[in-house]
């Protein structure tokens, strides 16, 4: 928490007026005295607000104006760069080249590992930085992508994969709120998250950082973006932390589902799949934008000016500041080292903060080089400044620079591992349960096996107290052995042997949980088979023979190719990567809850399917979307009952579109639904003739054509609509916007 003394909205800030110029002169040179000694206060605001960017209650947009009239290329540099932890030695080197960033890699850590000593590294780091002579806070980014998951003891959350599973985006902004408090209370101010991609092709080593494979699902999970920040953005509540929207854009997409590799798309299958979810973080404020590794059609999009400045930028409107991947500059010409060009290709593309993230002073030596021969404007560098300050005078960070203890406590609380328990069974996808196996009784006979059982390692995969994580006690949790025995009405009736040896046939069930272990991006590429190892088929091969029931708990980061066993198992249960709350896996194995989890991603029948999709026509073994619950058998689960088709009212509601984009032979609109009635609507749809367009996706809505009209429905999470109050949709479409037809509305209200 950093509190200010202003409120943020979307518009901007309490204001009053400056403080007078004779003041100021000498207030200035008092000020900048202090500034220069070697401990500086740890509450900026206990020193007199002397200059204009010094004053809380300035608006934002006027602090930057004054501090940037105030600094020298140096400064400026130094606001663009950004450096590993490790690799600042001495630590003093933030003070002497102005560092404006510091990161934590994925291997980043401190000893001993506590919270504790996170945010004391991170305070000293900070000393450094308000020791400049301005006195300019940096500020420090971490891939705290489901939890702060380099601390240990924190509480590690389902990968993105299992929250999308849950379809709950106000859960996952609740995630987003008790992440940011935990990673406040390291001192940390920055999370590299929410991943935003669209995953396409399941060899991807990624897949588990999204969401899912659809647009509208990853877009609608951008309330992580309001839970790191604040629903007003940066700064606009206590323990707000900036987010980033990552990785911008397609790396989803690449052929054969290669990481770092070329998505092969027109720009209108680039708009559709994997630009929505980026608007969608953009609409809600995000603060920063991290670029993909990968290319697109051949070109690396850290060297691309069109996605970067003209769409990002430009079209979006995005406002916050754009951070390289780590060490991502350095590839643009495809040899090793980074160069002059590839500093101010990078540059003048529109990335406004370098992650080094070691040779530092080089990169400064280049940028300051290639300024001053004007291959780089001083106008980018001015504007990448303004953005970058703007976001650290939002956060509070001139105000309070150093960490706020009173979240240090936060760290791994019993109320976020509560919070993270619910999110793991509500994760938790039925894809079989043959004669009703599930759920089992609390007293029955039970048999565990499996690597996976009780291993916290396995269960909370890459990004986990290190980059590509590991197998083992890496960090206290509770396995998913360790909830069975919780929850059984007797613990000794509960068996555990890995392997699976010494089985007989007098168990009720054979509990195996099987699956991955841990890897991250690269290492977790998957480009031949996809099934599962030898340890895992020889440990289910020993529980078939035993006749007992085999019920598969299924951790993994992805779907598996797993038809050919299948069919010996009574029930199957994809866990995805749940993190340390083990116990939300077994509320849902003994009834405590009734799995509600759908697919966020089609899964195969077989590898060679790969990418399989929805609406590609192949034969999947699970379709997108689906999951059982209890009271299911052999059947799969009924459809949920659809949103009633809403009828017309008078005075209910209105619809008003507007074309937000458009390229040769495509457009982009989004429609706004507004309650015009007195009581809240219950469901809404808008419906318009398409002439002799079509329509490629749509999120935030459910699309239906027919007879040339194309109607799109509220979803189960947006179809209460307030009276007086709105509700957006959005879709792009094949043909001209030309001309395009005023929406009709239809909606329900009360029960």
């Amino acid at each position: 928490m950093r509190p200010t003394t202003y409120h943020r909205g979307r518009s901007g800030y309490l204001r009053r007026k400056r403080m007078t110029a004779a003041l100021s002169v000498v207030a200035a040179f008092l000020t900048l005295a202090v500034l220069t000694v070697a401990q500086p206060s740890a509450d900026a605001t206990a020193q007199a607000a002397a200059l204009p960017y010094q004053d809380a209650s300035l608006a934002v947009d006027e602090r930057v104006d004054d501090l940037l009239a105030r600094m020298t290329l140096d400064d400026k540099i130094g606001q663009m760069t950004q450096a590993d932890k490790d690799a600042i030695v001495p630590q003093s080197d933030v003070k002497t080249y102005r560092l404006g960033s510091v990161l934590s890699g994925g291997d980043g850590t401190v000893s001993p590992n506590t919270a504790q000593t996170w945010a004391d590294t991170y305070d000293a780091l900070q000393r450094q930085a308000v020791a400049t002579p301005l006195a300019i806070p940096m500020i420090y980014g971490i891939d705290a992508v489901h939890g702060a998951n380099a601390v240990r003891g924190a509480t590690i959350f389902p990968h993105n994969i299992g929250l999308g599973a849950t379809r709950d985006p106000a859960l996952v902004e609740r995630i987003g709120r008790a992440v940011a408090e935990e990673v406040t209370g390291t001192g940390v101010d920055w999370t590299f998250a929410p991943c935003l991609c669209v995953a396409r092709n399941d060899r991807w080593g990624r897949t588990y950082e999204s969401f899912g494979e659809t647009p509208e699902l990853v877009s609608s999970m951008a309330t992580a973006v309001d839970g790191f920040q604040g629903a007003d953005g940066p700064g606009s509540v206590p323990a707000s932390v900036l987010a980033t929207a990552k990785h911008y854009i397609g790396d989803g997409g690449t052929t054969n589902g290669t990481d770092q590799g070329n998505t092969q798309l027109t720009e209108a299958e680039l708009r559709s799949v994997h630009l929505p979810p980026f608007k969608a973080a953009v609409d809600r404020g995000v603060g920063s934008v991290m670029l993909s590794y990968s290319s697109w059609n051949g070109v690396k999009v850290h060297g691309h000016k069109f996605l970067v400045t003209d769409l990002l930028k430009g079209e979006l409107g995005f406002d916050g500041f754009v951070v390289s991947d780590w060490a991502a500059v350095d590839q643009l010409d495809g040899q090793t080292g980074f160069t002059a060009d590839e500093v101010s290709r990078a540059v003048n593309a529109g990335v406004d903060m370098v992650m080094v993230p070691t040779d530092y002073k080089k990169f400064i030596s280049l940028l300051r080089a290639e300024v001053n021969a004007g291959r780089v404007p001083m106008s980018r560098v001015d504007d990448a400044n303004r953005r970058i300050l703007t976001q650290k005078f939002r956060l509070g960070l001139f105000e309070k620079p150093l960490t706020d203890r009173a979240y240090t406590s936060t760290v791994g609380s019993a109320e976020h591992r509560a919070l993270a328990r619910q999110a793991v069974r509500e994760s938790q996808v039925l894809l079989k349960n043959e004669g009703g196996v599930l759920p089992l009784a609390k007293s029955a006979k039970l048999f565990v096996a499996g690597k996976s059982a009780d291993d916290i390692g396995n269960m909370s995969g890459g990004w986990t107290m290190s980059w590509q994580g590991r197998s083992g006690d890496i960090t206290p949790g509770t396995t998913v052995l360790e909830g069975i025995r919780e929850a059984a009405t007797d613990s000794s009736r509960v068996t555990y042997e890995r392997y699976g040896n010494g089985i007989d046939g007098s168990y009720t069930a054979a509990v195996a949980v099987v699956g991955e272990t841990p890897y991250a991006e690269g290492r977790g590429d998957r480009p031949g088979a996809m099934g599962l190892d030898q340890e895992d088929l020889q440990t289910l091969a020993k529980l078939k023979a035993s006749g007992v029931p085999v019920v598969v708990v299924l951790v993994s980061g992805r779907p598996l190719d797993i038809a050919a066993q299948l069919p010996d198992w009574k029930a199957l249960v994809a866990a995805w990567l749940p993190g340390t709350e083990g116990g939300g896996v077994s509320d849902v194995l003994f009834g405590d809850h009734r799995p509600t989890g759908k697919l966020p991603m089609t899964w195969m029948r077989s590898a060679s399917q790969q990418p399989i999709n929805q609406g590609d026509g192949k034969d999947a073994l699970f379709p997108y979307g689906h999951g059982l619950t209890y009271g299911a058998v052999t059947e799969p689960e009924p459809e949920p009952e659809p949103t009633p088709t809403p009828t017309p009212g008078t005075g209910i509601c209105t619809v008003t579109a507007k074309v937000t984009s458009s390229w040769s032979g495509g457009y982009q609109a989004d429609v706004t639904v507004r309650n015009t009635g007195t009581a809240p609507l219950t469901g809404w749809a808008a419906s318009w003739d398409l002439g002799a367009r079509t329509i490629t996706n749509v999120w935030n809505g459910t699309l239906t054509t027919s007879g040339g009209r194309a109607t799109v429905r509220n979803t189960a999470w947006n179809g209460t609509v307030a009276a007086g109050g709105t509700v957006t949709f959005g879709y792009t479409a094949n043909g001209s916007a030309a001309g395009l037809p005023a929406p009709d509305c239809t909606a329900t209200t009360g029960g």
